[in-house]
C-alpha cells in the first residue's frame, strides 16, 4: 500500500483521478496495524475504482492538523480534491466496503 506525506499529499490525493481512501495511521497504534491486511486486500480488489494510501500522523503533522485528525485510525475518502467521507476506528472489511459503497 502506498504511503503519502505532507510533501506529496496534494499530488497523490487531492489531484488524483480516482477516489482516494487515506488511512491516517501511526506505528504505535494497534488498531492501525490490525487494519493493514484489510486495507491491502481492499487496495488489491478495488484498485480500478479506489486508491488506498496511508499517512503517518507522527511524521506528517501538517496534513494531519489540516484535516483535524485526532484519533487513529481515521479513514478519509477524497474525491475531486475534497474529503467526502470520514470514519474513525478499525472495522472489518465487509463493514468498510459497505461504508464505502456510496463513494465508489
Amino acid at each position: 500500500m502506498a504511503e503519502v506525506t505532507d510533501a506529496d499529499f496534494a499530488a497523490e490525493v487531492i489531484e488524483a483521478e480516482l477516489p482516494v481512501l487515506v488511512e491516517f495511521t501511526a506505528d504505535w497504534c494497534p488498531p492501525c496495524r490490525q487494519m493493514a491486511p484489510v486495507l491491502s486486500a481492499l487496495a488489491e480488489e478495488e484498485g480500478d475504482r479506489l486508491r488506498v494510501v496511508q499517512l503517518d500522523v507522527d511524521r506528517n503533522p501538517e496534513t494531519t492538523n489540516a484535516y483535524k485528525v485526532l484519533s487513529m485510525p481515521t479513514f478519509m475518502v477524497f474525491r475531486g480534491g475534497e474529503p467526502v467521507k470520514s470514519m474513525v476506528g478499525a472495522r472489518p472489511k465487509r463493514l468498510l466496503l459497505q461504508e464505502l459503497s456510496d463513494v465508489l
